[in-house]
């Protein structure tokens, strides 16, 4: 079967195409970004790692939805935990503290969905293109995690005290 031929500005990847991102140790493939979709969402594969996930965090400008896809994720929103596994949806909205990271000492694997986009962005200037998607990096220093909080607050993502 050949690829559909998109000239009225529509989008096709297969599986395993898209521009792919290490950040902490979670890979990000993105799918669709905001250039593609007129501003309006951006669609990312991610594969969480089980040793790292990002701190607890408020989106101030988009939504964020993940549909899960392979093994399981913690999340926390608003100060509550739950677990989720392949085919649940979960639903994060701007404004409210969250985090999220792969459950039970195992990799993950989600769509996820920011609305509208933006979060490519941040992700593109803090995480390191992934040359290698089979090869996690080595955990962050403390200054490169600092590096990290110091872009998202300029991409409208804070990260609270602890």
């Amino acid at each position: 079967m050949s690829q559909p031929s998109l000239t009225e500005g529509g989008a096709y990847l297969d599986r395993g195409e898209g521009k792919s991102f290490w950040l902490l140790a979670d890979l990000h493939t993105f799918k669709v970004v905001g250039d593609e979709t007129n501003g309006a969402f951006t669609v990312a594969e991610l594969v969480a790692g089980p040793d790292l996930g990002p701190p607890p965090h408020v989106h101030r400008h988009s939504d964020e939805s993940f549909y899960i896809l392979e093994g399981t994720f913690d999340f926390s929103l608003a100060g509550r935990a739950f677990s989720a596994g392949p085919g649940a949806f979960v639903y994060l909205p701007k404004g409210v503290v969250h985090t999220h990271r792969a459950g039970g000492g195992a990799p993950a694997k989600a769509l996820v969905i920011q609305a509208p986009a933006g979060v490519e962005r941040f992700i593109m200037e803090a995480g390191k293109p992934a040359t290698d998607l089979s090869v996690p990096p080595a955990p962050p220093q403390m200054s490169e995690l600092e590096r990290i909080v110091a872009i998202a607050q300029k991409h409208g993502i804070e990260v609270p005290p602890v």
